[in-house]
């Protein structure tokens, strides 16, 4: 894959050719079979092309105050206005997963932060280049090799696919380039013989090590002073170090592990060189955004920042964004304290835009508190959501004539250009998602109201009104990544969903739907509350209409609910 000609010119450094044997190979059709609900992905084979379409974004708004935007910089600990090296482009890079087993929701909401805001950039009218790494090299998945026998590297290959197909359910754009270490080890042996040669990393036996004592602001980012610091989570004290603190940028070969030569001998990188390594071999020296979750501020950012600067003391990066964690009884969710749900668990229950949307219902730095109970609501939301705009899709789509939006009256006009202004308001002000679903209850009431009052239906130029207000609304929902390739297949996945979780088949909701006809007509009418109430525990609610009664999916009642709602 031939990089760009500016990157091109920062290989002076490092040998760059990119191995084409760790091409994505999760297929379409291994998507459909895994999950017949997910039948919007498309996947493509090259390692640095797309893994899923991206949907189409609005038209980009590149003059007046369009490009304003004001992220959190953990680094100076303040919102500041971001603005990039280059006024029209973006260079953001993603720490990614380690392989070794299914990701989990942690992640979900990591990867989703930085999806909306890949989104918004582009949005903006930015030309983004957005990395995320695979770290298809470290001690989590060699323990995982040795206990099933298997290879290293072919364990990793196939949670990279798993994890895509996570993603793409997600519906997270495909970053522009996905390194994986194993692809990179000239680079990363480059950059450690550099350090090394600057005379801040020194050789044990085998393992090279960086010492913390030679980087005066070690510690800035995280707010730790270099007497508090102490070697990472992943690395072992090792008495042979200089400082407690020193970390490993190559390590000795061990028997059965995998190995490259290098100038120290045979070896593999350390946890933390190979984003210093990768993120300058696809970013430069000057990175605009660096992005990951909360846990990796220390060590892993605060290692990067001190190797990358040791290697080029030019390095820097412009903002330092981090979410926040996901939690569970208080505790942070991690595969570590075994307290984890993995994507895989929740997709077999819940659609998963329900669970994108219930990520995005917090904002990105504050603490999420996950819950059966706030999944339900946020699917219950979501088909709402679909509903008013399938009905008027439906609509629009029966008109014979085109509809010209610009066309709507005052009214609808004012509802449109609110929620522009909410949106590029709540979105500039450090992504503020929550607000964002917040602003789109009044076009969605302004909506049914057009579909379903009497007055709504009478009202002037109805139909430009559904128009500009459906169109608006794909606008948010497209820079949010819940735009559906069909609002029709995603309300019969929805549902799908809600019977799986009710341990009902449609089947049997209609056998109780005629059973509670069947009561009304016979007056027996607490009998058909009952049945009424029993369905809804189960998270079907029953809607009459002249037509008869039909169903759709709804939060669960609570025992409490139920009694108050029979009392």
């Amino acid at each position: 894959m031939a990089l760009a000609t500016a990157s091109l010119r920062r290989l002076s450094l490092f040998t760059f050719s990119p191995s084409q044997s760790h091409a994505p190979q999760t297929l379409i059709s291994l998507v459909r079979k895994r999950d017949p609900t997910l039948l919007t992905l498309r996947y493509f084979s090259s390692p640095f092309r797309p893994l899923c379409s991206a949907s189409p974004f609005a038209s980009p708004r590149t003059s007046g105050p369009s490009k304003e935007l004001y992220l959190y910089n953990t680094m100076t600990r303040r919102k500041e206005q971001f603005e990039p090296r280059d006024p029209s482009k973006v260079g953001m890079y993603v720490c990614g997963v380690t392989p070794y087993d299914f990701s989990h929701i942690g992640h979900a909401r990591a990867y989703v932060t930085f999806d909306v805001l890949f989104r918004y950039l582009k949005y903006l009218g930015y030309d983004v280049c957005y990395v995320r790494n695979f770290t298809d090299i470290d001690d989590k998945i060699i323990a995982r090799a040795k206990e099933s026998n298997e290879d290293p590297l072919s364990i990793s290959a196939r949670f990279c696919d798993e994890f895509h197909f996570d993603m793409s359910a997600l519906q997270c754009l495909p970053p522009t380039y996905e390194p994986r270490v194993s692809d990179h080890i000239d680079q990363i042996i480059d950059m450690i013989k550099k350090i090394i040669e600057n005379d801040c990393a020194y050789v044990v036996d085998g393992d090279v090590y960086y010492s913390v004592d030679k980087f005066p602001a070690y510690g800035r980012l995280s707010g730790r002073s270099l007497e508090d610091n102490r070697a990472g989570e992943r690395v072992a004290v090792d008495q042979r170090k200089r400082n407690p603190a020193d970390f490993a940028l190559w390590k000795a070969a061990k028997e059965g592990e995998p190995s490259w030569e290098s100038p120290w001998g045979q070896g593999r990188p350390g946890w933390h060189i190979e984003c210093s390594a990768m993120s300058y071999v696809y970013l430069g020296h000057t990175i605009d955004i660096h992005g990951g979750g909360q846990d990796l501020i220390f060590p892993h950012h605060e290692n990067e920042i001190a190797q990358s600067c040791a290697a080029c003391k030019e390095s820097s990066v412009r903002f330092w964004v981090h979410n926040g964690f996901v939690n569970v009884d208080k505790e942070k969710m991690s595969k570590s304290l075994k307290n984890f749900t993995t994507i895989r668990q929740v997709m077999e229950l819940y659609h998963a835009l329900a669970l994108r949307f219930f990520l995005l219902g917090t904002h990105y730095r504050t603490t999420i508190n996950y819950s059966k109970e706030q999944l339900d609501t946020a699917s219950d939301r979501l088909f709402y959501i679909y509903q008013s705009l399938h009905e008027c899709e439906v609509l629009l789509s029966a008109e014979e004539k085109p509809i010209a939006a610009e066309d709507s009256p005052p009214k609808t006009s004012e509802c449109v250009q609110k929620l522009n202004r909410e949106l590029r308001v709540c979105m500039s002000d450090d992504l503020h998602t929550p607000m964002v679903l917040s602003a789109l209850s009044d076009p969605l009431k302004h909506i049914n109201d057009l579909l379903h009052t009497r007055k709504g239906k009478r009202e002037e130029r109805r139909m430009e009104s559904l128009c500009a207000l459906e169109r608006q609304l794909r606008v948010v929902l497209d820079i949010l990544g819940l735009i559906p390739a069909s609002y029709a297949e995603i309300l019969q996945q929805l549902r799908q969903k809600a019977l799986v979780r009710a341990g009902l088949t449609e089947a049997q909701v209609l056998e109780k739907i005629e059973e509670r006809t069947s009561a009304r007509k016979q007056k027996q009418y607490e009998r058909s509350d009952e049945i009424r109430k029993e369905l809804e525990a189960r998270g079907i609610s029953l809607m009459d209409n002249p037509d008869g009664t039909s169903w759709r999916p709804a939060s669960t009642l609570s025992v409490e609910e139920l009694q108050t709602t029979t009392s």
